[in-house]
């Protein structure tokens, strides 16, 4: 059973019935998919890619975060199981707006926000625009400058991987660095070499790429449209300074796509580090440490 949310002109309607699996249609008419599951504080899942979806922490990671939280997976628009703007709009603006549109619809006054890899990006936006409905965040192996994660980790170690000799290609500014970016992705594939950038373990790859397969007419829009958008390669960590809500900041020491020193430019003022002895996705492999983080950050911070 599925329950329709719809926002019209400010105004949202919402049926009494209750259903875990939820299409709330936005303001510009874009369908969004969302799974609510749990007891407990609200928790915004925002999820990387771009474009990867919600199903990952879901499937992975749901047991332990659905008996602590009331977890809300959102396929954000153009991903996975929602649908896309009719006027291509992906702009960080409006994912904002979704977001406040969809707690809205579920009726939360406020909630924290879990965030992984790009989803870093997204949930400090979010926080700087509506600071007063965000509890806390739980940025997890989150980017928060997309850019510096390209040059200082996903550049230099890819290059490693494929044997390639300084200068590095990579770094050569005068190629656009999605061209760049697109040229060591092909090598990694080509060598089959793609899974060491951020798993630990060569047949977690195959564990993840089995969440696409388990959902039909997968939509791949924002990530196809994310390079039109330069906002989302900005540097985000200037803005940690001045968000004050309780913040866990897990990174991975093997964690190529972001890079394990990533964490060193963030600076929220209440802010528990975590440094996890695993790759880009804990909530797969070191499921154990994920779940201690998360209990160290729930006992450190009152809510």
């Amino acid at each position: 059973m599925k329950t329709l949310y719809l926002i019209l002109s400010g105004l949202h309607f919402a049926c009494i019935s209750f259903a875990q699996e939820n299409q709330i249609i936005t303001s510009d008419g874009v369908e969004l998919h969302v799974t609510v599951k749990g007891n407990g504080l609200p928790v915004l899942y925002l999820h990387g890619g771009p474009g990867s979806g919600s199903y990952w922490m879901e499937v992975f990671m749901g047991e332990y975060l659905e008996q602590q939280f009331r977890m809300i997976y959102l396929d954000q628009r153009g991903v996975g199981r929602s649908g896309s703007p009719s006027d291509g709009n992906f702009s960080l603006d409006r994912f904002v707006q979704d977001f406040e549109e969809v707690r809205q619809s579920l009726g939360i006054e406020k909630w924290l926000t879990m965030g992984h890899s790009f989803g870093g990006i997204l949930q400090t936006a979010y926080s700087e625009r509506h600071p007063e409905v965000v509890s806390g965040m739980m940025i997890i192996n989150g980017s928060l400058n997309m850019s510096d994660s390209f040059k200082s980790s996903w550049c230099p170690k890819a290059s490693e991987f494929l044997g390639i000799s300084e200068p590095l290609p990579c770094l050569d500014k005068s190629v656009p660095m999605f061209d760049r970016w697109g040229e060591l992705i092909n090598g990694l594939n080509e060598k089959n070499l793609m899974w060491k950038m951020g798993y630990t373990y060569q047949n977690s790859i195959d564990k993840m790429n089995q969440t696409y397969r388990d959902i039909e007419n997968w939509n791949p829009d924002f990530s196809n449209s994310f390079i039109e958008y330069d906002e989302y390669m900005a540097d985000f960590r200037p803005i940690s300074a001045t968000l004050d809500m309780p913040v866990l900041f897990y990174y991975g020491n093997y964690d190529w796509m972001i890079g394990p020193d990533h964490h060193k430019g963030v600076s929220f003022p209440n802010m528990l580090l975590w440094a996890g002895d695993t790759g880009h996705m804990p909530f797969l492999e070191n499921r154990d440490d994920l779940k201690s983080a998360i209990d160290a950050y729930l006992d450190a911070f009152s809510f």
